[in-house]
C-alpha cells in the first residue's frame, strides 16, 4: 500500500511531516492526508514528494488510486 510505503520512507529518512511537507512546498496538514489515504495528489506534488526520497514517481505511485492522474503544467515545471 502507498501510504505505507510513505511512512517507512519518511521514518528511515527521520523525517517528520513538517520537513516533508517544507522539502515539497504544502502544508504540514497536507502531507499527513495524503501519507494517510485522506487526500489525494496531484502529479507534480508526486514527482515532488518522490524527489524528497531520491525515488522516481513510479516507484512510489504507479497503480495507485493516491494520485489523482491529473496534470496541470499551467505554472508546475514537471522534474
Amino acid at each position: 500500500m502507498v501510504q505505507e510505503k510513505l511512512k517507512v520512507m519518511r521514518e528511515d529518512a527521520n523525517l517528520t511531516y513538517q520537513e516533508v511537507a517544507d522539502k515539497v512546498g504544502i502544508s504540514k496538514e497536507y502531507y499527513w492526508m495524503i501519507e494517510n489515504g485522506k487526500r489525494k495528489l496531484s502529479y507534480p506534488n508526486a514527482v515532488k514528494i518522490a524527489n524528497v526520497f531520491k525515488r522516481k514517481p513510479d516507484d512510489i505511485f504507479l497503480n495507485s488510486k493516491l494520485t489523482t492522474g491529473e496534470h496541470d503544467n499551467s505554472n508546475e515545471e514537471v522534474v
